[in-house]
């Protein structure tokens, strides 16, 4: 019996049958990868926080080079002397503080309660550098970053990033 490959009915089927197995493929994959995907995130927030203080490989103008991802765990460890998180009144100090979703902290603090906010404390060729986190609206979707303070409250530096924006 040979099957007719004119018909809708043929088209169709077809079409499920592949939408099915790409999709468990990438369910698969997307599981599968899922530690490396939180590793990579992790080294690329570490990567923004030393670019907002200063710490890049940029040579010239248009060029945007952060420390590069073999490298920066050790070079975010060497000038990032404290992490700290404020909750209210208390302040804790936390080595996993970088990682709070800023997202989160501001779904917090609009329904009434107190969000925790980390403020890393970096030091670069013996000067102090206070790093704080930003989030907001953008015009089309969230812009998040990172900004550098001195002892003086003085900007240093920044890093901004976004999700849907226009570059």
């Amino acid at each position: 019996m040979a099957i007719n490959t004119e018909k809708n009915v043929y088209t169709v089927v077809f079409a499920a049958l592949m939408v099915a197995a790409v999709g468990a493929i990438l369910a698969y994959l997307a599981s599968g990868l899922k530690p490396l995907i939180k590793e990579n995130e992790r080294f690329e927030k570490q990567q923004n926080i030393l670019y907002a203080m200063g710490m890049n490989e940029n040579e010239g103008d248009s060029s945007v080079d952060f420390v590069p991802k073999d490298q920066v765990e050790q070079v975010f460890t060497e000038y990032i002397k404290e992490q700290l998180i404020i909750d209210g009144d208390q302040i804790t100090q936390d080595d996993q503080a970088y990682l709070i979703d800023m997202k989160k902290q501001l779904a917090i603090a609009k329904s009434g309660e107190t969000p925790s906010l980390p403020v890393m404390v970096g030091e670069k060729d013996g000067k102090k550098f206070y790093i704080i986190p930003m989030y907001g609206k953008g015009l089309w979707d969230a812009i998040w970053g990172f900004i550098a303070l001195d002892n003086n409250l003085v900007v240093q530096g920044v890093y901004f990033d976004h999700k849907g924006e226009t570059p």
